[in-house]
């Protein structure tokens, strides 16, 4: 896991490397540099880690494969045996062995046919064209930067007679184990309370929400190892505008790219603003460091505290203070910090989420040996370990012309699949394009001055969701299907409200109240009919829903005329004479539970309340009540003008026309919705109400409460009051001049009245329903309950 590779090879088919050569170039680079030789093992009396130079006459005896040189020979007609051999060699248990001072390897991959004589080639002392040198450090005596020191060393030996080689070496001057007691000597005490000051009042052990698959055992912290990966790279116009924005704000690309970061964890992390992750500093704080390798590379804490409002521009300025400030005390050892907060390496969350921006040089990308120019290769990500739970690197190359600037993710696969981390690297740029986006003048300009709040990591495709289905005529369902979402809500909830062994209240009756107006009169005949033909074009109000203990699913199912010959709804006549005796009625098809059954698909009647008597001539007069009263499974508010529309034409025309074999079902549309990507309607209700205690009810002044075991009475207490015409007047007024929409204004001031009735709660969440919820204009036709 803590190897770091170099892989080279030989381009051009006039090139050629001698490995005797190479060989002897190799021990006497590590001949010069003393940590190339050093062990690392722990002291048995005080716990101690201990670096002991070896001396090179010792350790450099030997043949070749002792002397860490390997030669591994590539069959020509195998293409994936290279990756195959570097992924073998990568995970040798026994590739260094630290407790030796064996903290460097060299494999030579060479190629050949199978036709070839193999002893013959195994003696051929030249590398050419497609063969690769592959060199693997121990990152506990390497850093980045001291890759740049090895190679040139490398260069300069290589090219070198062997006295020329001598005389480079100088035993006097400044080593890595001179650095490592001077670190241990230094007085700290200032970078220690820095480090105090960054880190107060921070739940180090508190874990940032992350969308993982899985959690890690609590009982088994052994990583696996593995990772999910993915990479992504940034097109000219992005790169070109990211530094020249970093540029003109004086920013370095580390900086910009850490800004970035931390308003993507702010939005993955749902709005999360204290954000504390770790990143590397190269820590040669000193000239005479600049040009020795070794392990110099500091693991530090940095913390950000946003606050949500700040446009990017305030962020990146905020996150350039806190890395110049971090910069004159990255010396101090991440183990002080830890041991300061009375913490270990294992309980630190800061340590899981890693980000790093890497400056590919000249002096990397090739390595020169003689005239002979060997390109470094990327790895195969299938190579790639995982050190941290999630990391985020970027990468700029400005020698490369199609891949500037990249960015690549890799996670722990314990935590997440590769799937997810796919999709994470999508939200990811596409929040980094919004940040520096294109205009329509083609000009690459960067919207950065916009609250952080405002940046999204709903994808285009996501938001666009809705747009993209299709509601049609199911030819395989024929009249039995899935509840939707709406009738399975309407349906638990009449079950788990009340108690079923007290007489019930009905609370999902929907009586709709009319009567002639003066002078006017209606058919009862000709109503039957219409109603007749009504029912028959909306199933919705012949349609059944029954639980499937079988399928453990509600279903709903058209209740057809051969199944049940009598009449799919009931039309009822009684008679009144009293407001007191309507009133009475009027209250039973509100309140009486018997009325519909669900089960047997009984879910609309009609019901004729006469005046006096029963009319003897089948007319309804002015003083006669008429109720169309619904359950509210199979129906919503906007199905009563769908209902009131084909009613009407039914009652004056005695048809409806429509095509029974293509018309759009309730069924269809409930099908549809539940094979519905809905990935950006997750993640909205998700962020919306992260954090939010739902099961926590607000702070009322109640007479009573609830008890857990207790059931709903449906009794209700409840007041009603005119606002007046001044302040009708007022309140149209301003919802008129400031474009609000009234139902918005009124659920603002409902949110007032709360906060203040519940002395100053400021976290506020209840229910209202969307009535309309017909979004597509293939359901504004269809009875049904959509809200």
């Amino acid at each position: 896991m803590y190897v770091i590779p170099l892989l080279y090879r030989i381009s051009s088919m006039n090139d050629h490397v001698s490995i005797t050569r190479l060989h002897y170039t190799f021990q006497s680079v590590i001949t010069k540099h003393n940590i190339l030789r050093t062990a690392l093992y722990i002291d048995d009396t005080n716990g101690n880690i201990i670096q002991h130079c070896l001396d090179a006459n010792i350790i450099l005896d030997g043949d070749m494969k002792s002397n860490r040189l390997t030669i591994v020979n590539i069959d020509n007609d195998n293409h994936h045996q290279v990756n195959e051999t570097i992924a073998e060699i990568l995970n040798q248990a026994d590739l260094f062995d630290l407790s030796k001072g064996r903290v460097i390897r060299c494999h030579i991959l060479r190629h050949y046919h199978q036709s070839q004589d193999s002893i013959t080639y195994e003696n051929d002392d030249l590398l050419t064209e497609n063969d690769h040198i592959l060199i693997s450090i121990h990152h506990a005596i390497f850093d980045g930067a001291s890759t740049s020191i090895f190679l040139h060393d490398l260069s300069l030996v290589y090219e070198s007679d062997e006295s020329q080689v001598r005389l480079s070496m100088d035993e006097s001057s400044l080593s890595y184990i001179d650095y490592s007691v001077h670190e241990h000597i230094m007085d700290m005490s200032l970078s220690r309370e820095f480090w105090h000051s960054q880190l107060e009042g921070y739940n180090l052990a508190r874990q940032l929400s992350l969308p993982v698959d899985r959690q890690r055992s609590s009982t088994n912290h052994q990583r696996s190892g593995l990772a999910s990966i993915a990479e992504i790279t940034f097109d000219s116009e992005i790169c070109t505008s990211f530094l020249n924005y970093a540029s003109s704000h004086h920013l370095t690309p580390f900086q910009l790219g850490l800004s970035i970061f931390y308003v993507f964890l702010f939005k993955l992390s749902h709005g999360e603003t204290d954000l504390c992750i770790s990143s590397i500093n190269a820590n040669r704080y000193r000239n005479e460091l600049q040009n020795m390798i070794g392990m110099f590379v500091s693991t530090l804490p940095y913390r950000a505290e946003l606050d949500p409002h700040w446009s990017f521009n305030e962020v990146a300025k905020h996150v350039r203070e806190k890395c110049l400030s971090i910069l004159e005390h990255s010396h101090y050892p991440l183990q002080h910090i830890l041991g300061d907060n009375q913490l270990t390496q294992s309980n630190v969350s800061f340590l899981e989420i890693m980000f790093d921006f890497i400056t590919v040089s000249k002096e990397v990308e090739y390595l020169c040996l003689n005239d002979t120019n060997l390109k470094q290769i990327s790895l195969e990500q299938s190579l790639e370990m995982s050190k941290f739970d999630f990391s985020v690197t970027f990468e700029y190359n400005p020698l490369s012309d199609n891949k500037k600037l990249s960015c690549s993710l890799i996670c722990s696969r314990d935590l997440f699949e590769k799937s997810t981390i796919s999709k994470i690297a999508q939200r990811f740029e596409y929040m980094l394009k919004q940040l520096f986006k294109t205009q329509l003048s083609n000009a690459f300009t960067t919207d950065t001055n916009s609250s952080i709040n405002k940046a999204s990591l709903i994808l285009p495709d996501e938001a666009e969701e809705m747009k993209l289905v299709v509601f049609h005529r199911l030819e395989n369902i024929v009249n039995e299907a899935p509840a939707s979402f709406a009738q399975a809500r309407i349906w638990l909830d009449e079950r788990i409200r009340f108690d079923p062994e007290k007489p019930q209240v009905a609370i999902y009756n929907m009586p709709f109240i009319y009567r002639m107006q003066s002078s006017h009169t209606l058919s009862v005949k000709q109503l039957h009919q219409a109603l007749q033909i009504t029912v028959d074009k909306h199933l919705s109000l012949h349609t059944s829903l029954t639980f499937d203990a079988e399928m453990n699913v509600l279903m709903q199912r058209v209740i057809t005329r051969k199944e049940n010959h009598t009449d799919m709804f009931s039309i009822i006549e009684s008679t009144y004479e009293t407001d007191e005796q309507l009133n009475n009625i009027l209250h039973d098809e509100k309140r009486n539970p018997q009325l519909f059954n669900l089960a047997q698909g009984l879910v609309f009647r009609c019901h004729i309340i006469y005046y006096q008597q029963v009319s003897s001539n089948d007319l309804l007069s002015d003083k006669d009540i008429l109720i169309f009263n619904f359950h509210h499974a199979l129906f919503d508010f906007p199905s009563m003008n769908i209902f009131l529309h084909d009613l009407n034409q039914a009652y004056t025309t005695g048809q409806l026309l429509y095509d029974d074999n293509t018309l759009l079902r309730y069924l269809d549309y409930a099908v549809i919705e539940q094979q519905m990507a809905m990935t950006g309607a997750s993640m909205f209700w998700f962020d919306a109400l992260h954090d939010c205690k739902l099961d926590q009810s607000l702070s009322l002044p109640f007479d009573r409460y609830h008890l857990t075991n207790e059931h709903r009475t449906g009794h209700a207490t409840s007041i009603s009051f005119d606002f007046g015409q001044d302040l009708s007047h007022h309140f149209l007024t301003h919802a008129s001049s400031n474009n609000i929409p009234l139902e918005h204004l009124t659920f603002a001031i409902c949110f007032i009245f709360l906060f203040k009735l519940t002395s100053g709660q400021t976290d506020l969440c209840l229910a209202m329903n969307i009535n309309d919820n017909r979004y597509r204009d293939e359901l504004k036709s269809i009875i049904g309950l959509f809200e």
